[in-house]
């Protein structure tokens, strides 16, 4: 399949459903082993609308000031959800692009609500959006956007002999 739909259309063949919390949050290498999600996400779904809804909350070891969120979590909060989205169409991703404004400051131990859309596909690059707020207002803390790309299943093994070439010669 040498055509970018055909490349898209053999990765999404290849889809394998990650593990998931009772709260439906499709969970990463590193939080497969606590069977939570160490970035605070309880839940996530996808509407009718092709939008992604995420309930989380920053726990309190993520914390960068007093009572507030690191700012890496901030981003690092938004690069996960949005990249739930393509996931809850069925095609894995990774992040190629990612920009973050932060709004105000995100408090610790809040519920937050995080809302993903799709602005457009081109090919194997989705383009996403997304915001986090604070519950129950709807107060806007931070903004995202970026652009993450289908990945096939040899991603990784193709890092991996990159990452061997990298050595330095003994």
């Amino acid at each position: 399949m040498s055509t970018r739909s055909g490349a898209t259309e053999a990765a999404a063949s290849e889809f394998q459903e990650p593990p998931r919390t009772p709260g439906g949050v499709a969970l990463c290498g590193a939080c497969r082993g606590a069977g939570s999600c160490h970035l605070g996400v309880e839940r996530e779904r996808l509407d009718e609308d092709g939008v992604a809804w995420f309930d989380l909350s920053c726990p309190p070891d993520q914390e960068g000031g007093p009572n507030v969120a690191h700012g890496g979590w901030t981003a690092a909060v938004l690069d996960d959800c949005l990249g739930h989205l393509p996931l809850l169409h069925r095609v894995l991703s990774v992040t190629a692009e990612l920009t973050v404004s932060f709004v105000k400051p995100v408090p610790v131990r809040h519920p937050l609500r995080v809302r993903a859309w799709v602005e457009r596909r081109e090919g194997s690059r989705w383009y996403l959006a997304g915001e986090l707020v604070l519950l129950p207002t709807r107060a806007v803390l931070a903004r995202a956007s970026g652009i993450w790309v289908t990945r096939d299943q040899g991603h990784f093994a193709r890092h991996e002999r990159w990452l061997a070439e990298q050595a330095e010669p003994q």
